[in-house]
């Protein structure tokens, strides 16, 4: 058995490719476009993981998807916790859940769908302002 994808709904294209791939980091690797079944496809992966990718869905028809958090969530390791939370927070996202302990941090895309950020290896000392920074919503 070989892991392929994970796929989760999008309602706004652009809003979505705005954060996976400019603030998150993703790279877009495919997309496929159906006219008879009326959806969008776009694959993206990690730049370190290419094989391991994300399935945006996108039903032009539109659909009102709530929740987002009965998906779970997606996990992506990170260099820095810190600088990653750093750049996502200058690009407008909040961080749900503060790497108060240097080590995991969540944040949500446009959609609702939780984002687990973890950093890799050893877990970072903990550091201001994320040491006392509150938890902000649901993750």
């Amino acid at each position: 058995m070989k892991y392929l994808h994970t796929m989760i709904r999008i309602s706004d294209v652009e809003a979505s490719l705005d954060f996976f791939v400019n603030k998150l980091g993703l790279v877009e690797r495919r997309r496929n476009e159906s006219q008879a079944g009326r959806f969008t496809l776009i694959f993206l992966s990690a730049p370190e993981t290419p094989e391991a990718e994300i399935e945006l869905t996108y039903n032009w028809d539109p659909e009102a998807y709530g929740g987002g958090r009965n998906f779970g969530h997606l996990a992506f390791g990170v260099d820095d916790i810190y600088a990653a939370c750093q750049r996502l927070m200058d690009g407008g996202v909040t961080i749900n859940r503060p790497p108060r302990d240097g080590r995991m941090a969540f944040v949500r895309s446009p959609d609702n769908i939780s984002v687990e950020l973890l950093q890799k290896g050893p877990a970072l000392a903990p550091a201001e302002p994320w040491a006392s920074m509150a938890n902000t919503g649901v993750w």
